[in-house]
């Protein structure tokens, strides 16, 4: 699970250094590894999965899904557009695709978004405007949860 929210800048060659907080929640062995970003489905925003969680889901997928049925092979390629592989450089910098960054708007200031597995990008501002006030949230809360939090509930 990643933790917090971390602003960004992109140089002139459309690189950005990986925020250092984020970066001390990475076991060791995955820094070395490749990471896979992609256009996120329901929202403006890239994610950024380090393999093992990639693949996880990815497998998730195969389990679920036949390439042969017509609409399975339809959402499959829509899921795997937009995707690429990246890797860190010598300076935790992420050289991340010109076609992705044009997908988020993101024009010199990104925010990285800790999530469970995987770590949203966004262009700030538009990060900034899709902030909840806290009554929306409590409501959104509710009715995702309906007040049953079943781990409170235990005897």
């Amino acid at each position: 699970m990643f933790v917090g929210e971390y602003i960004a800048k992109l140089d002139t060659k459309g690189r950005v250094i990986f925020p250092a907080p984020l970066k001390r929640q990475i076991p060791e062995a995955e820094l070395q590894q490749a990471f896979v970003v992609k256009r996120d489905i329901y929202e403006k925003c890239l994610l950024l999965y380090p393999m093992s969680e990639w693949q996880y889901q990815t497998a998730i997928l195969k389990k679920k899904l036949n390439p042969f049925n017509k609409k399975h092979a339809e959402f499959l390629r829509e899921y795997y557009r937009g995707t690429a592989e990246i890797n860190f450089d010598g300076s935790f910098r992420l050289l991340i695709p010109k076609r992705l960054l044009e997908f988020v708007n993101v024009d010199k200031d990104l925010v990285f978004a800790g999530q469970e597995g995987k770590i949203e990008i966004w262009a700030k501002e538009v990060y900034e405007s899709k902030q909840a006030d806290n009554e929306d949230f409590a409501n959104l809360a509710n009715e995702i949860l309906g007040g049953d939090f079943g781990f409170y509930n235990q005897d």
